[in-house]
Order: C-alpha cells, then sequence, then structure tokens
C-alpha cells in the first residue's frame, strides 16, 4: 500500500510520502513513490505517485523520457504554467493505461493508479493537483487545501483539524508527519523510510528534500511527544461533565 500527503499552504508547499509496497505479507519491498524536479529559479516541482507500481513508474518514466528528449511536444520542463503539468501528466497516464490496461484487465489486475502534483513555476503561485488513473484532475482550493493518496483515513483527521491556507511551513511539516506517524502506527502496509520536500512559495527551490529513516531521532522523537500528548489529553477528558 501506501500513503502519500501534500499541504498547498500560502506558504508555500510540503509533501511526504512514505516507500512500501506489499503484495502480501510475505511479499513487501521497499519503492520510492516520490519524484522531484527542480529548475533552480524557474520551476520545482515533486510528483508522488500511489496504486499500481507497474503503471505509475511507466508514467514517471515516459515523462522523464520526454523531458530527456525534448522532440518539441512539450514535457514538463516546457509547460508554462503548473496547470499545462498536470494535462502532460494525464496525458502520459491515459497512455500507459490504454497500452498496459486491457493486459492487466484480462489478468484481473487492478489498474488504478494515482498521482499527486505538487509545484511552482515562475510568475505563476504554489498549486497541487491530483491526477486520477482516467487522466482527469482535480486541483486543491482554500476549502481543501491538501491532498492524500492511498491509506488516508487514519491520517485525515488532524489534516482536517489543523492544516488551513495560513499554516505555517514549519506547522505544516508537523502535520503532516504526525499524519504519516498515526498512519504508520495503524497500517502495516504503510512503512519507513519516508521522503519529504519543502518548497517556499517564490523560492523555486526546495528548502528540505531528504529521506527519514527508521531510527531518525528527529521523527522518533515527534512520534513519541504525540503519543504522550495524546494520552494527557485523554485523561483530561474525564474532568469534562457527562
Amino acid at each position: 500500500m501506501t500513503y502519500c500527503v501534500a499541504l498547498r499552504l500560502n506558504a508555500g508547499l510540503v509533501m511526504l510520502s512514505d516507500t512500501r509496497t506489499n503484495a502480501g505479507v510475505d511479499d513487501i519491498a521497499k519503492f520510492r513513490k516520490m519524484f522531484a524536479w527542480n529548475v533552480p529559479g524557474e520551476r520545482a516541482f515533486v510528483l508522488m505517485t500511489a496504486g499500481n507500481l507497474a503503471i505509475t513508474q511507466s508514467v514517471i518514466s515516459l515523462l522523464q523520457e520526454r523531458i530527456d528528449n525534448d522532440d518539441g511536444n512539450g514535457h514538463l520542463y516546457s509547460a508554462r504554467s503548473v496547470y499545462r503539468m498536470a494535462e502532460l501528466i494525464g496525458d502520459a497516464m491515459r497512455e500507459v493505461q490504454e497500452r498496459f490496461g486491457p493486459g492487466l484487465r484480462a489478468m484481473n489486475e487492478s489498474t488504478l493508479a494515482s498521482i499527486v502534483l505538487a509545484g511552482q513555476i515562475e510568475g505563476g503561485e504554489p498549486r497541487l493537483f491530483m491526477i486520477y488513473a482516467a487522466g482527469n484532475f482535480i486541483e486543491a482550493t482554500e476549502d481543501t487545501p491538501f491532498f492524500q493518496i492511498g491509506s488516508h483515513r487514519y491520517g485525515k483527521p488532524i489534516l482536517d483539524r489543523v492544516i488551513e491556507p495560513e499554516t505555517t511551513l514549519n506547522d505544516g511539516i508537523t502535520a503532516a508527519l504526525l499524519s504519516m506517524d498515526s498512519t504508520l502506527r495503524s497500517d502495516l502496509t504503510v512503512g519507513m523510510p519516508l521522503d519529504l520536500a519543502v518548497l517556499p512559495n517564490g523560492a523555486f527551490e526546495f528548502s528540505i528534500h531528504r529521506r527519514i529513516e527508521s531510527d531518525d531521532p528527529s521523527f522518533r522523537a515527534l512520534s513519541d511527544a504525540w503519543s504522550m500528548a495524546i494520552r494527557d489529553a485523554f485523561v483530561k477528558m474525564r474532568e469534562i461533565p457527562k
């Protein structure tokens, strides 16, 4: 399974993904689900993937191939807006689905896949899109400034309570990490290590782009502190008249 979360804040973008794939209790592997590109001073963007791994890997490879070949038909480095990037990703998704979908469905294999695009191009605002298996997509708004893909239910409550456009980048990072921590505790198909990327508004370069391993002391301290805070809050509930 997978859990990826992306936040679109006024201050910038926060992206976090796990790396576990699971095809059964005895078939667990580690694959990167976050892919980042950066043209300093001009554009920076991240793609995060969930669903059929063969489908999403093919889409990422096709998009990179078109950047490398620059055949004049448009690619992620030539797109003039993040919206246009979402269109190009949707086109690649449809192309891959049309190529492999019939064979996969004939074998009763799911072709469901989704990709989150988060980025900014010079002259535009940070934008966040979710692209579906059919190639269509939606954009995050002021009312819903975050997207999740994969196993999202365990990590959603804290985002619903905390995240709004005015949330700071530091608070957004904390909320994303705690959202992931809740998912890691409740879903064994989501696992470490994690990939974290932060793109401040107008920077066009990542202020943070790193991997968080299972023995990372900062993440462990955050997880422990959150557990203690929840237990303390639960104890205080006894004081509320019932």
